[in-house]
């Protein structure tokens, strides 16, 4: 008897986390972001005190090398320091294609998933106005490997690395959505492969770090909240907003 009653508890998580996971995949399939998977699991919503990403030295060496007591800091630090140098060489692009040349979304996939990498740049300003989380596609992870894999294979399932022009917005499987196209051959099947900006409660908005964040099917996916603010600068820009996805 004592020992059925020392195994209730486990049973209980048990019966609880499939219970949850069945949940998560229930989404509705009724247009084109039904090929878009659910993630395989949610991440519970952590606070940390290096929770921004101003809380890193800009000063950070571009290529430094992990200290044994946190590994992550100049990793970090790292991937703010190159933001500049992004933002400088896209400048001249914009420009010339005529999308807007004040901001644009910026998305460093070197980052973990549960540190903020999803960052909106002020060109003008020259620095970085808002960031947030955001998932990567379930076939991007390397089974052993922290680094990530990129595609631009339908059905791969992975983040295609490139340029995007934000398109427009629609009301998809998972609500507001925006339409991305792929601008380079790197992610020229964007639209095909029914890639787009869209949220998911699943994403926290503080980071996790250590543990990652939620998967999904190869779209940039953030939490409900970050595409009210992204959804702000969409809507108030009169040219397009580039987004850009690099490693």
């Amino acid at each position: 008897m004592k020992k059925s009653i020392h195994r209730l508890p486990l049973f209980m998580g048990l019966v609880v986390s499939l219970y949850a996971r069945g949940a998560a995949f229930q989404q509705p399939k009724d247009d084109e972001m039904a090929k878009v998977l659910m993630p395989v699991k949610a991440v519970p919503n952590l606070s940390r005190a290096d929770d921004h990403y101003s809380d890193v030295k800009e000063t950070s060496p571009i290529f430094p090398g992990d200290s044994l007591v946190n590994p992550i800091d100049s990793r970090y630090g790292a991937a703010v320091s190159r933001l500049k140098q992004q933002a400088a060489a896209i400048k001249e692009y914009l420009k010339a294609n005529h999308f807007n040349t004040e901001y644009c979304f910026l998305v460093d996939m070197s980052i973990p998933s549960g540190k903020k990498r999803f960052f909106v740049y002020n060109l003008k300003r020259d620095s970085v106005e808002n960031s947030s989380l955001v998932a990567h596609g379930w076939g991007s992870n390397v089974s052993g490997n922290s680094q990530l894999e990129f595609s631009n294979i339908p059905n791969s399932c992975q983040t295609s690395l490139g340029k995007y022009k934000v398109g427009y917005p629609y009301n998809g499987a998972f609500g507001l959505a925006y339409k991305l196209y792929g601008l380079d051959n790197t992610n020229s099947k964007a639209f095909e492969r029914s890639i787009v900006l869209h949220s998911l409660s699943h994403v926290p908005d503080s980071e996790t770090y250590p543990e990652e964040i939620c998967n999904s099917a190869g779209c940039p996916m953030v939490s409900p909240s970050f595409l009210t603010i992204l959804g702000g600068y969409i809507r108030s820009s009169s040219k397009p907003i580039l987004l850009w996805i690099y490693s």
